[in-house]
């Protein structure tokens, strides 16, 4: 569609979609989603684990319609989220000397309602320049099967990891999507992959939740353990979550397509100071407190309970024996699921610190 100035208004689009921080943005047209039977196996599989939601909405996941009942197209938009360049800064004082890490997006305010905002800006305008159009913006929490429309947009492969991969921004990034009932032209899909013979992602997994190139088995991954995962967590993938106190960035970390150096500035806030957190003050925090300060984070998501099951995990990981007088004053916990986790990081703790020492030379 020509417009009277600025050109197309899918380049006016993109231009508008740039001002509002999303780095990538792409049209792809509104047709089933490409990899609809395998995400249907790949429940049957049981990889989604506790994710039940991921199960009854199964069906709204074949087609946009039933987010938007007569959408034509599917503007896939990505935003940068990290540090530029990605690397991890060293704990501050602050996080105590047994610090437990957060994935790079939790460091920050939660994206949700910081994306939102900036959707319904980009669904305005577009209503604006075509005022019968219907537009609703998405973000994470609607039945639509992001990866693909963002591949099919142009945005990137979908990589061994399962994330999305962009060849000059990687894949640290946030997906979004404005479904609307007007023909956008659409961008030619990427149609090639660039991960090669490249298995760092699997390899480096520490709970082999990468069970085949392109499958993640939910139930093993650190990211679903210490934040979707509602119950105790089995001991024989809590000792491998290690320092992780919410999701996990290794699979990202190890990507050869990560290791670029960006100088970018990413419209999405984030806050180094929050990439690692107290584990000792977590497990002594009230409900009112947890709130105070993490209900405006993603670290709500996980509530109090599972987060101060996380810092359990991490302080046993850790293996200071030092620890153990307060863990056995929580070994009692009220919360089954904490008081699990407790008594799991004891017996750890006191296991390691029971194996022979290694002889200075």
């Amino acid at each position: 569609m020509e417009l009277a100035a600025g050109g197309t208004l899918e380049n006016r689009l993109r231009q508008t979609a740039q001002q509002l921080g999303f780095a990538l943005c792409g049209i792809a047209p509104a047709t089933e989603a490409d990899t609809y039977a395998f995400y249907q196996h790949w429940l049957a599989q049981g990889y989604a684990g506790e994710m039940h939601y991921l199960h009854s909405r199964a069906e709204a996941r074949r087609h946009p319609r039933s987010i938007l009942e007569g959408v034509r197209s599917v503007v896939m938009l990505a935003m940068e989220y990290g540090p530029r360049p990605v690397r991890r800064s060293p704990p501050l004082p602050a996080a105590g000397p047994y610090a437990g890490r957060v994935a790079f997006y939790a460091a920050a305010p939660d994206y949700h309602p910081f994306i939102w905002d900036r959707l319904n800006q980009l669904a305005r305008w577009l209503q604006q320049q075509v005022p019968d159009c219907r537009a609703v913006g998405v973000c994470d929490t609607a039945p639509l099967l992001e990866r693909d429309f963002a591949r099919r947009a142009g945005l990137g492969w979908i990589g061994k990891n399962t994330l999305l991969i962009h060849p000059r921004k990687g894949s640290f990034l946030f997906l979004a999507a404005l479904l609307c009932d007007y023909p956008l032209q659409p961008d030619p899909p990427f149609a090639s992959s660039h991960c090669g013979s490249c298995t760092a992602c699997l390899e480096a997994c520490p709970t082999q939740a990468l069970v085949a190139p392109y499958v993640l088995d939910a139930t093993r991954c650190i990211s679903y353990l210490t934040i979707e995962h509602r119950s105790a967590i089995d001991p024989s993938l809590a000792e491998h979550i290690g320092e992780w106190l919410f999701g996990c960035d290794i699979c990202q970390e190890v990507c050869p397509w990560n290791r670029k150096p960006r100088h970018s500035d990413s419209a999405f806030p984030y806050r180094p100071e929050w990439e690692w957190q107290d584990p000792l003050a977590l497990l002594r925090m009230d409900e009112a407190e947890f709130r105070q300060r993490y209900r405006s984070t993603a670290l709500w998501r996980a509530k109090r309970r599972g987060v101060r099951r996380n810092a359990a995990i991490v302080l046993g990981n850790r293996g200071d024996a030092t620890i153990l007088p307060l863990l056995q004053e929580l070994a009692d916990d009220p919360d089954p699921v904490v008081q699990a986790a407790v008594r799991w990081a004891i017996t750890r703790i006191r296991e390691r610190s029971t194996l022979p020492q290694p002889q200075t030379p």
